[in-house]
């Protein structure tokens, strides 16, 4: 009977998935001024602080990723510009980390693309400032000895949805509304 139990438990942790664990990843960012393009940006990173994507037969199904907003940094500067920036980017004007000190993406679903590159395409939805937002990103994602990797192709999504503005005189006409993410996840 004890053994009915354990294969019954075993079995039915198959059927709904399996949980890995973030392990590693890299997150890079790219805002826009006026112009987008590479002489008018700041570039940078933020950490993924803690993250799991569940997994049924071999296939993505669910998962989270938790974005530690107070460490982003920017990497274009060096020195005291680059403390200003950054400084700047954790105020109420852009994401307000004091108040919101994380992000969430949590996927709701991934499915085929026609992209050879990038296969797959993941849906989500993005949680920063409190505000909830669906976000999709073309990705490679592949499974070797148990290690799953994530890799997205650069992908934009509007930061004024989710309240993320610049509040100088100029608004948010020195400021694109596009911020450009590209995510490297890698979970065991």
């Amino acid at each position: 009977m004890k053994k009915l139990v354990i294969l019954s438990l075993l079995a039915s942790g198959l059927a709904f998935g399996q949980s890995k664990k973030v392990t590693d990843s890299n997150v890079q960012w790219w805002g826009y001024k006026i112009a987008k393009t590479e002489a008018s940006s700041h570039n940078g990173l933020v950490n993924v602080k803690s993250g799991d994507v569940t997994m049924k037969n071999n296939q993505i199904v669910g998962g989270t990723f938790v974005l530690d907003m107070t460490s982003i940094t920017s990497t274009d500067l060096t020195g005291e510009y680059q403390t200003k920036l950054n400084n700047h980017l954790k105020t109420g004007d852009f994401f307000e980390t004091e108040k919101f000190p994380t992000a969430t993406y949590k996927i709701t679903s991934v499915k085929k693309n026609a992209d050879k590159t990038f296969p797959y395409m993941v849906y989500g939805n993005l949680i920063a400032k409190g505000i909830s937002n669906p976000v999709a990103f073309p990705a490679k994602i592949s499974l070797n000895k148990g290690v799953l990797s994530i890799l997205s192709d650069k992908f934009s999504f509007d930061r004024q949805k989710f309240g993320i503005a610049y509040a100088s005189t100029a608004k948010d006409i020195i400021i694109k509304d596009e911020i450009d993410m590209l995510i490297n996840v890698t979970a065991k």
